[in-house]
């Protein structure tokens, strides 16, 4: 190691570059019990942006009550037009939502579907079908107006409720989810369940369905600490999207089991050690994780921030 860095020893057969799909500032504040202000989510996200990430999930156009910690996506928005070439997507949970994002600007939306009954009516009230029903009206507008669809889906490996959840359970809906207009669909491993196999299982099995792997990433959780051995059997499938949230924050409000997200950083380390490039600057991006866990008053979970920081 030098300079903070690991020694690049690349693997045959992975990818020569990964795109991160920061979710931090959305799916990381989101579960957080005290009020984020919103000029440190600015903050933040510009942090983050100067670090090298090229698309972060900034906020959730859901109902406030909903999710109160999301509610000043109006007042968050606009903070954030000073930064060229970074995509901002954000979560649109139906049409409303989607107006309010187009009035905002938003290129990029995202909608998040499950492929469980329960976690469906749990997270949207809805069946499973309901919610696809509820989704097409969203991304037919959203690609008339040419913006760019992202499809979430969640319980992908293992539900609280149901228990590990059948491969072709997922491809069905996530077949669905595309055939609606989705130009991307992120895998949720919700509760953190998965296990290499089990991730090679489902990305050959959405293959064999007609689904390239190009249109696919990856977000796991990293509750029994299988993250990153899940993430390098997506590498070594040719996944070269991956989500990862700074600082290792984030969860699901409506599965009490889903912890932390990937950490973008720990991500970062093990990709350049992999000699795959990120664009990420790995001390800028655990300055921004380092300052954002001073202002939650808590360590940062992030094994990697942890190791660089130094207060440790």
């Amino acid at each position: 190691m030098a300079d903070g860095l690991p020694m690049r020893v690349p693997a045959p057969g992975l990818p020569a570059r990964v795109r991160i799909h920061e979710v931090g500032p959305r799916d990381g504040l989101q579960n957080e019990k005290a009020t984020v202000p919103t000029e440190v989510k600015a903050e933040f996200i510009h942090r983050l942006a100067a670090a090298g990430l090229t698309t972060i999930e900034a906020t959730s156009l859901v109902r406030p009550d909903w999710v109160p910690q999301l509610a000043d996506a109006e007042a968050l928005y606009p903070r954030l037009a000073g930064l060229e070439g970074v995509d901002l997507p954000v979560l649109v949970p139906n049409e409303r939502g989607l107006g309010r994002a187009l009035a905002l600007g938003v290129r990029r939306i995202a909608v998040f579907g499950s492929a469980t009954e329960t976690f469906a009516r749990r997270n949207l009230n809805r069946t499973v079908d309901e919610s696809l029903a509820m989704f097409e009206p969203v991304v037919a507008r959203a690609r008339a107006e040419r913006v760019h669809v992202r499809g979430y889906l969640s319980m992908c490996f293992g539900d609280p409720w149901e228990g590990p959840v059948p491969v072709r359970r997922v491809v069905g809906v996530a077949r669905r989810l595309l055939d609606l207009g989705c130009d991307e669909l992120s895998l949720g491993d919700t509760i953190g369940t998965a296990t290499p196999g089990h991730v090679r299982a489902l990305l050959t099995a959405l293959n064999e369905e007609g689904v390239p792997t190009s249109a696919l990433g990856v977000h796991f959780h990293d509750t029994y600490g299988q993250a990153l051995a899940n993430t390098f059997a997506a590498l070594e499938h040719g996944v070269t999207t991956v989500d990862a949230s700074a600082g290792g924050l984030g969860g699901c409000p409506y599965a009490k089991s889903a912890t932390g997200n990937l950490a973008t950083e720990d991500l970062v380390w093990m990709l350049h050690g992999l000699g795959i490039e990120t664009g990420v600057d790995l001390a800028r991006l655990t300055e921004a994780s380092l300052r954002l866990a001073a202002q939650l008053g808590r360590p940062s979970p992030s094994r990697t921030v942890r190791a660089l920081s130094p207060e440790e």
